[in-house]
């Protein structure tokens, strides 16, 4: 569990309304819960780190998925107009086609409502609104269902009913999964069940049947999984383009966590320090605002104690929402910082490399186990300008047959390097040639 810091801010100065103490040992509860849930990812609420990941997070269509709503809609499209030509030609085989044309103009007028809405109020969809949604497509599929159920045969005959499947293509992009995959079981359910009561189960007939049932639910099964995949990659690349930012870093550095922080006491003490020039506080200070600058000049100390203990290796992993759980860092005596930009670059890569899907068999157990020193180990002489330093990789999540080029090319910017595999485990020793005094 991470240590919440101390909300110097919301003491408050003297004269300011400050947050009132909870009440039951629910409400402190649930403030500490939700405190913690905004520090378990290693990324500050405020911060732009944050913002992004929860952005890309979102069941909008943020973040380019907006594009793969718009070619589900066009599909979607496509699939109308083709249901409306099918029936339209079969109209005199039906023996009461008025149903099935109620069914259509319904979902022609939601569909166009539908898309109004986006367009004057973005790509956002509220859960009342896919609530209403499916309440349509309810009234859609029973329409269609009593209009075809003399015909006996739903495999031939359905058209309304099977384009209410393809409108939750688009739909998919807008709303949270499990909704849609709810969606998607209670028409499969429906689509089942009007099959065994209207129409005969025969071997000529069953093929049709399926063929039926997958046209209306696997579309939109599919389209809930490319969605899946596709927000988890761009909040990957998101977070991978974060944690690229510390190549640059300087050998000890504060990092989004700590920047925050740090803006936050700036603004403390700028409060304090205000309130004593316009006289609201005078000297010599009261018992709270002398409360308040102790607090100051401690949290101060200790960020300057730690900003001198931590490394750009150690904020790349623990500010970034894929590393953070999948990688443990051992550097005693902060090795690190002598990398050069290229080396912490191949560090990176390989590291990314190595994480990718793996998982151990041990739930919270890291992926991939980084070990930086001791500095001159396995015989590797030390001049007075550079030294060697051992990086040892342990990997438990990918064998070494599933690590590309990618990840060896990246290894041998470090330095060069062994492999071998033990138990199972691959273990990669790579010697990493530093300036013992680096300019960064």
């Amino acid at each position: 569990m991470s240590r919440i810091p101390e909300d110097t801010i919301s003491r408050g100065l003297p004269g300011e309304t400050v947050q009132p103490a909870p009440r039951t040992r629910r409400e402190a509860r649930e403030r500490y819960r939700g405190s913690e849930r905004r520090q378990a990812r290693g990324l500050p609420s405020t911060s732009t780190g944050a913002r992004s990941l929860r952005q890309a997070a979102k069941p909008g269509t943020s973040l380019g998925a907006g594009y793969l709503g718009l070619g589900a809609a066009v599909l979607t499209g496509i699939q109308a107009v083709a249901g409306i030509v099918f029936f339209l030609i079969r109209w005199s085989d039906f023996t009461d086609p008025w149903l099935s044309a109620a069914a259509w103009g319904l979902y022609v007028i939601a569909a166009v409502g539908v898309g109004l809405s986006l367009l004057t109020y973005g790509e956002r969809l509220t859960g009342l609104a896919f609530a209403l949604i499916c309440v349509v497509l309810a009234c859609v599929v029973t329409l269609d269902f009593v209009g075809i159920w003399p015909e006996h045969d739903i495999a031939h005959t359905a058209s309304a009913s099977v384009a209410a499947g393809f409108a939750l293509l688009p739909v998919a992009t807008l709303r949270p999964g499990r909704e849609v995959a709810a969606a998607i079981a209670v028409l499969g359910l429906a689509f089942v069940g009007m099959a065994v009561a209207s129409t005969p189960i025969t071997s000529d007939t069953l093929p049709a049947i399926v063929s039926t049932l997958a046209l209306v639910t696997v579309p939109p099964s599919i389209a809930i999984f490319v969605v899946h995949r596709f927000r988890q990659l761009v909040q990957r690349e998101l977070d991978r383009v974060l944690v690229q930012s510390n190549v640059q870093a300087p050998q000890f550095a504060v990092g989004m966590l700590a920047s925050d922080e740090l803006a936050r006491l700036d603004l403390a003490a700028e409060k304090l320090l205000d309130a004593v020039a316009n006289g609201s506080d005078p000297l010599p200070l009261s018992d709270a605002s002398a409360s308040v600058a102790a607090s100051l000049a401690t949290e101060l100390r200790l960020h300057l104690i730690e900003g001198r203990r931590e490394t750009w290796l150690y904020h790349a992993i623990t500010e970034s929402d894929n590393l953070g759980r999948s990688v443990s860092v051992a550097d005693p005596q902060s090795l690190a910082g002598h990398l050069s930009p290229a080396q912490r670059d191949g560090l990176l890569q390989a590291l990314w490399q190595m994480v990718g899907d793996g998982r151990t068999t041990q739930p919270g157990a890291p992926v991939v186990s980084v070990t930086l020193g001791p500095v001159g180990s396995d015989g590797h002489p030390v001049t007075d300008e550079t030294m060697d330093v051992p990086i040892v990789f342990e990997s438990r999540g990918v064998p070494r047959r599933r690590l590309g080029p990618t990840a060896w090319s990246a290894l041998q910017r470090i330095g060069p390097y062994t492999d071998t595999v033990r138990d199972g485990v691959l273990h990669v020793v790579a010697h990493c040639v530093v300036d013992r005094h680096p300019s960064m």
